[in-house]
């Protein structure tokens, strides 16, 4: 699958976005009952929308903080990859922390877009010489009636194919 020409046509038909939607959910199976949407921004980066829906919610009916943290990782993941060769490219979450700052009690949605010279500059100079890059995603999610639900900082590991080992 060729991510950044998904994304790419997606940003101009609604039918795209919902044949890509469909792979996502069945790539990424866990995401799935959340009933999260991706939506590529028309300039670059990712938009993850999160319905207030009662799978979503916690025991006080706001939207669980896991949830909202599954929503900034997924929108920060799509966003770097839509940058990087994923054959190229391994890209691993090393660290996630959350700060939250308002209940959630309607729809949200976390908005990442990192620029193509912020990854050059964070990740390829690095990569290409055969080492890992650590690279730190701040991550706002706000409700749909704009305010501003938490604050997603995630460390994502980045290397070359040729550079993972996995135990045997």
């Amino acid at each position: 699958m060729n991510l950044p020409a998904l994304l790419q046509e997606a940003r101009t038909s609604a039918f795209r976005r919902w044949a890509l939607n469909m792979g996502l959910h069945r790539m990424i199976p866990f995401n799935r009952p959340h009933g999260l949407k991706v939506v590529p921004l028309e300039n670059g980066g990712i938009k993850v929308l999160v319905p207030f829906w009662r799978i979503n919610q916690n025991h006080i009916r706001g939207i669980h903080a896991c949830c909202l943290a599954t929503a900034a990782e997924y929108c920060s993941g799509l966003a770097l990859m839509e940058h990087l060769d994923a054959k190229s490219y391994r890209i691993i979450m090393k660290s996630l922390h959350m700060e939250y700052h308002y209940q959630a009690k309607s729809a949200a949605s976390a908005v990442f877009a990192p620029s193509a010279e912020e990854v050059q500059t964070g990740i390829k100079q690095f990569v290409d010489n055969g080492e890992a890059a650590l690279y730190v995603a701040e991550v706002p999610v706000h409700d749909d009636k704009g305010n501003h639900l938490a604050t997603g900082r995630i460390t994502w590991q980045v290397k070359p194919w040729s550079s993972v080992r996995t135990a045997r």
